[in-house]
């Protein structure tokens, strides 16, 4: 059982969160445990997310330019690209629509005076614009697109490279062969810094048990009960029932074969960081055509937030029936459009839907103290709705591939490498 990484990662999440919770509960009063042995944890945490990190952007740019330069033609490109971008879009739809029937018919926050809350600063201020997230995919230093990782331009340039590499066939056979060989050396990196996973997944949850209050829940528990309920019945229900239903694959097949990926995820709270557990379970684990996975995966971290659009939705309700200003039906139509908007551009990044409520709380103009219980229980939930977001990358990459499969016979190379 130990040689499995899943196992020894599912060992390192509970026992880092036992001995936190140890340290915060019977040895708060030494110092060597609750600080110093603390602070050597959040530090080893952190340079295990940084590691993952920092492979990131080049796995990805590397593994689009393959998948492009992998499909059968360009027409299929646009095809692939047609639906990974529709069925994402589909996917954050029904999460919201999900999030609005449960909010509406239960209504959380009635009856809850929230208006003790410790005042917190929100930073972002303004909603996104749809022109200006589009207009910002093109980028005007490719360098500070690496340098910041900015997803959305990273793929922009791989997409763009990948389809003239295509486009000019035999001729750059080289420069294609040189792609694959860093492809190749990336995944080899990343399976190297995935040994260390479960040392990495032990610190950041020991950090996380000694520090978390866990009295500051009681007062709100609806609310966490409502979204963890939704996440865990979209991670476990919802997203395997669709791959069984419309992909040969079943219900329980997939969820065993995304263990890995949900205990990651979990403990990281990152769609970025978990985007080579993403990219494994999917070729390696579920057969998906590399291609399918080059191009979607880190497409679904930068906009497929299923789970965010569900955290959003929750929490905007419930604030703003906790603190008595409820939302009114005239105010639907522009607060699920807003709410829509936020959940794709929130990013593959811890604490993304944090800051995209904080943003609802002000232009709604919701007291700012309302912040503070999102701040306060956002860790908690950003584990679970982190695991909703890529598993539901998986479920809609899987379905794609299905899809993708009467199109295209296969190389005897490609499926040789899926054997």
């Amino acid at each position: 059982m130990l040689k499995s990484l899943s196992a020894r990662i599912f060992i390192g999440l509970f026992a880092g969160v036992i001995l936190g919770s140890m340290v915060q509960y019977l040895l708060s009063d030494l110092h060597f445990f609750s600080g110093t042995l603390v602070d050597i944890a959040s530090g080893v945490g952190t340079m295990f997310v940084n590691m993952i990190m920092m492979l990131v952007v080049p796995l990805v740019f590397f593994s689009i330019v393959c998948g492009v330069c992998e499909l059968q033609d360009l027409r299929s490109f646009g095809r692939l690209g047609g639906k990974t971008f529709g069925f994402y879009i589909i996917n954050t739809i029904v999460g919201i629509s999900a999030a609005l029937a449960v909010c509406l018919l239960l209504r959380p926050g009635e009856g809850v005076d929230m208006s003790g809350a410790t005042g917190v600063t929100i930073n972002a201020t303004e909603l996104p614009n749809l022109m200006a997230l589009i207009v910002g995919i093109v980028p005007s230093n490719p360098i500070q697109a690496f340098t910041s990782g900015n997803m959305l331009q990273v793929i922009f340039m791989a997409l763009l490279l990948g389809g003239v590499m295509k486009s000019m066939g035999d001729t750059v056979a080289g420069a294609v062969k040189g792609f694959q060989t860093g492809n190749k050396i990336m995944m080899k990196l990343i399976s190297v810094v995935m040994q260390l996973a479960p040392i990495g997944v032990f610190a950041l949850m020991f950090k996380l048990g000694a520090t978390l209050e866990a009295e500051v829940f009681f007062s709100v528990l609806e609310y966490l009960g409502l979204i963890i309920g939704l996440l865990v019945l979209w991670v476990f229900i919802v997203y395997p029932a669709a791959v069984g239903l419309f992909t040969p694959i079943s219900a329980k097949t997939f969820r065993e074969k995304t263990q890995e990926q949900i205990l990651f995820s979990f403990s990281t709270a990152s769609s970025n960081a978990t985007i080579p557990v993403t990219m494994r379970t999917l070729t390696e684990k579920l057969g998906v055509n590399k291609a399918v996975a080059g191009f979607g995966v880190p497409l679904g971290a930068t906009m497929n937030m299923g789970g965010v659009a569900i955290y959003i939705t929750v929490a905007i309700f419930f604030i703003a029936n906790a603190f008595g200003t409820p939302i009114t039906m005239e105010q639907l139509p522009t607060v699920l459009f807003s709410i829509f908007l936020l959940a794709v551009g929130a990013g593959g990044v811890p604490g993304g839907g944090m800051v995209m409520i904080g943003v609802m709380i002000h232009q709604m103009g919701l007291p700012v103290e309302a912040f503070a219980l999102v701040a306060a229980l956002d860790r908690l939930i950003d584990m679970i709705l982190t695991s909703c977001n890529v598993v539901g990358d998986t479920a809609v990459l899987t379905i794609v591939d299905q899809t993708e499969k009467e199109h295209h016979v296969e190389a005897p190379e490609a499926l040789a490498d899926r054997a």
